[in-house]
C-alpha cells in the first residue's frame, strides 16, 4: 500500500519539476533577414544568411549562436564594387567563401544581451563580443569590425578601417 501513496507523490514532483525547468527556444532565420555594413567609403548588404540559433533569456548558459553569411552575396550596389570586394584582394570569396561567428557565451547586460564568440573572415579567427537584443521574434546588433584585423584590403588611409555592422535577424520558433 504504502508504494501506491509514493506513485502519487512522485507524479506531483515530476509535474513541478518539468514546469519550472527551463526548455531552450531553437530559432530559424526568417528570410527577411538585413546584415548591412557601412563606412566612409562603402555600404552594402550581405544578403545570405544562415545558421543555427538556441536562445534563453531565462538560462543563457544555454544559448548559443552559430552564423554563416555567404561573402559572395555582398551587395554594395556597385557592380564594380562587387567584384572588387569579392576579390583575392578583399575578402577573397572564392578561398573563404564565409564569415562565421561561434559564441561562447550569452550574457545580460543594461541594454540588452552580449554574445561572445569567434569571428572569423578569410580564414583569421578573432575573439569578439557583440552586443544584441531581441525583441518582437529579431535579434538586433550593432557593432564595428576593423577589417584590418582580417587582413581585408590593404591597410591604407584611402579606405575606413573600421566598418560599422548593422544587423536584423527575424526568427520563428522551430
Amino acid at each position: 500500500m504504502r508504494k501506491l501513496k509514493f506513485i502519487p507523490a512522485l507524479l506531483i514532483v515530476s509535474v513541478l519539476t518539468l514546469a519550472f525547468t527551463s526548455v531552450i527556444q531553437t530559432y530559424k532565420i526568417g528570410s527577411k533577414h538585413e546584415v548591412k555594413f557601412d563606412s566612409k567609403d562603402a555600404s552594402g548588404i550581405f544578403s545570405e544568411l544562415s545558421g543555427d540559433i538556441d536562445f534563453d533569456s531565462k538560462d543563457l548558459t544555454k544559448s548559443k549562436f552559430n552564423l554563416k553569411i555567404g561573402v559572395a552575396s555582398i551587395n554594395t550596389g556597385n557592380a564594380l564594387q562587387n567584384k572588387h570586394a569579392k576579390s583575392d584582394k578583399w575578402f577573397d570569396a572564392e578561398k573563404y567563401p564565409n564569415i562565421t561567428f561561434t559564441s561562447s557565451k550569452v550574457e545580460k547586460t543594461d541594454q540588452g544581451y552580449k554574445t561572445t564568440g569567434t569571428l572569423e573572415i578569410r580564414g583569421i579567427k578573432k575573439n569578439t563580443s557583440i552586443p544584441f537584443t531581441f525583441k518582437n521574434n529579431a535579434f538586433n546588433a550593432k557593432f564595428s569590425v576593423d577589417r584590418n584585423d582580417f587582413n581585408i584590403g590593404k591597410p591604407t588611409a584611402e579606405v575606413a578601417n573600421i566598418i560599422k555592422i548593422d544587423a536584423t535577424i527575424p526568427v520563428t520558433k522551430k
